[in-house]
């Protein structure tokens, strides 16, 4: 079952932001926009790249009012153990979620229970707590935050003017479409 269009639920972990232990739950996304960004694990391999990549584009989320989330089934020590440790982690400014309950890996549908990690799992969540896009990749496949920026910006063009949608490679700025009657087949 996907669980586009779904509420998330509720959940409560410690994690690591700006050279402090946190606590985050599901009352913290509520009334704006939330990336949940899921990996394998922490001092990994393609892991950190995705990871800085999101970094490097940190700002441009949040100027679209974006919160972004890593999440992985590491403690929050471990995390701030691996941004003391790495260049490219240490230029995170973002939460890092620890889950060693799995809890929300589980509530995602991203944990691979055999291993005790969580799949490579993207997730937009809307300012009401409704997961709007997700993606699900296989762990050697990384991920690209520029995609995922226009992705989170034609969620938010749609949010913002229903009846309205967004084609393939649809970038702000660019004409979207009005399904109706006069449209089928004229695509």
């Amino acid at each position: 079952m996907s669980l586009v269009n779904t509420k998330i639920k509720p959940f409560k972990a410690q994690a690591f932001k700006d050279g402090k232990f946190i606590e985050v739950s599901d009352a913290d996304l509520a009334g704006k926009w939330s990336v949940f960004f899921f990996y394998p694990a922490d001092f990994t391999f393609v892991c950190p790249t995705e990871l800085g990549d999101i970094a490097d584009h940190y700002e441009e989320f949040q100027k679209l009012g974006v919160e972004i989330y890593s999440v992985s089934t590491d403690t929050h020590f471990t995390h701030k153990a691996w941004h003391d440790s790495s260049e490219t982690i240490a230029k995170i400014k973002y939460t890092m979620v620890g889950d060693p309950t799995q809890v929300i890996s589980t509530n995602f549908d991203v944990l691979r229970e055999d291993v005790g990690l969580a799949d490579r799992g993207t997730f937009v969540i809307d300012p009401n707590g409704v997961i709007q896009a997700v993606e699900i990749t296989a762990e050697g496949i990384g991920r690209d935050a520029t995609d995922l920026l226009r992705k989170v910006k034609a969620a938010q063009y749609i949010a913002a003017h229903p009846g309205e949608v967004c084609p393939a490679k649809w970038h702000e700025g660019e004409k979207t479409l009005a399904p109706s009657l006069e449209l089928v087949g004229k695509i």
